[in-house]
C-alpha cells in the first residue's frame, strides 16, 4: 500500500528539516532578503533540484532549480512555451496524467521525495492543490461543488463549516450565502475563479497552484483574485503561473524567469530558468540582460 505523506509546514520532523536545509549549489544566484524574509524563512516547503521534464524522451525543461517557501509567493513567468506550467505540474504530479512524461531530478516536499515509488500521488495532491486557467467549476450546486472534494476524502466533521470555511477564505461567502444550492454555472466568471479556489482550500491543502488564474477574467475580477492571494499568503505556500509581469511584480515575493534555449539544429525547444530572486529585484536589478530584456518588454 502507498504511504501517504503527512507532514505539513510546521509539522515535520527533525530529520525531515534538517535535510530540507541541506545546502545545494545552483546555477544562479541564490534569492536576497526582501523586507517580507525579516522573519527568518523556515525550510523551503518545496526545493526542486535538477530537474528535468521530458515528453516522449524530447527535454521540454531542464535543469530547474527552484524553492517554494511557506507563506510566501512564488511567480513563475517568461514567454509562452518555456516550460513554467510544466514545471508547475511537476509540483502536484499531473504530469503523471500526461502520455510519455518523464520527471527527473528531486522534487521535494519537506524533504521527501514526491516521486519515491511508494508515494502515492493520490496523496500529493490531498496536500498540493491546483487552480486552472479558466474557470471549471462542477455541473453541481455552489455547495456541492465545496464540498465535492472533502466528500471524497471523507473529511470529518460538520459538511456546512467545511463550506462556509472555503468560501469565506475565498471572500466568496457574503455573495453565495444566499443561494449555495443553485447551480456554479450561474454564477459570473469571478465568482467561478474563486469558487474553484475555494474548492481547493476545503481539502485543507498545504500549498496552492495557480495556472494564470485571471488570463481569463475582467480588471474587477482580477483585483479581486490578486487581493485574495495575499490574504492567502498568511497561510499558504503559493506559487503562480503569471504572463502579466505587473501582476507578478504586486503580488509575488519570489520570482523566477524563464526563457526557451535552442538546440544546435533549431529543432527542439528547453525551458530553463535563468534567474531565480527577490521579486523586487528581479524587475529593479535583475542580474542577467536576458531577464531585464524580458520584464521591461523589450522582447515577450
Amino acid at each position: 500500500m502507498s504511504e501517504p505523506i503527512i507532514q505539513r509546514s510546521g509539522e515535520r520532523h527533525d530529520a525531515l528539516a534538517d535535510a530540507a536545509t541541506a545546502s545545494h549549489a545552483t546555477p544562479y544566484a541564490q534569492p536576497e532578503p526582501t523586507q517580507q524574509d525579516a522573519v527568518p524563512m523556515e525550510a523551503p516547503v518545496f526545493r526542486l533540484r535538477d530537474v528535468t521534464v521530458a515528453y516522449g524522451g524530447t527535454p521540454a525543461v531542464k535543469d530547474i532549480d527552484l524553492d517554494v517557501q511557506a507563506s510566501r509567493i512564488t511567480a513563475l513567468i517568461g514567454p509562452s512555451g518555456c516550460g513554467k506550467s510544466t514545471v508547475l505540474r511537476c509540483l502536484n504530479r499531473m504530469n503523471d496524467l500526461v502520455l510519455d512524461a518523464s520527471v527527473s531530478g528531486e522534487v521535494l516536499y519537506h524533504g521527501q521525495d514526491i516521486y519515491a515509488s511508494h508515494v502515492d500521488p493520490v496523496e500529493v495532491r490531498k496536500l498540493v492543490g491546483m487552480v486552472f486557467q479558466k474557470p471549471n467549476p462542477f455541473p453541481k450546486s455552489i455547495y456541492d461543488n465545496i464540498a465535492f472534494g472533502p466528500r471524497v476524502l471523507g473529511m470529518k466533521g460538520s459538511m456546512d463549516e467545511i463550506v462556509e470555511t472555503a468560501l469565506r477564505r475565498a471572500a466568496l461567502w457574503d455573495e453565495v450565502k444566499d443561494r449555495l444550492k443553485q447551480s456554479a454555472y450561474g454564477m459570473s466568471g469571478g465568482q467561478q475563479q474563486r469558487l474553484c479556489i475555494a474548492r481547493a482550500l476545503a481539502t485543507d491543502p498545504d500549498v496552492i497552484l495557480m495556472d494564470e488564474p485571471c488570463s481569463a477574467l475582467d480588471p474587477i475580477s482580477t483585483a479581486r483574485i490578486e487581493d485574495l492571494l495575499l490574504e492567502l499568503r498568511r497561510t499558504y505556500a503559493i506559487v503562480i503561473v503569471t504572463h502579466n509581469m505587473q501582476q507578478a511584480a504586486r503580488v509575488s515575493d519570489r520570482t523566477a524567469f524563464f526563457t526557451v534555449e535552442l538546440d544546435e539544429g533549431e529543432r527542439h525547444r528547453t525551458g530553463r530558468i535563468i534567474e531565480f530572486d527577490a521579486t523586487e529585484k528581479i524587475f529593479q536589478n535583475p542580474a542577467d540582460a536576458r531577464t531585464e530584456a524580458y520584464v521591461t518588454g523589450k522582447v515577450g
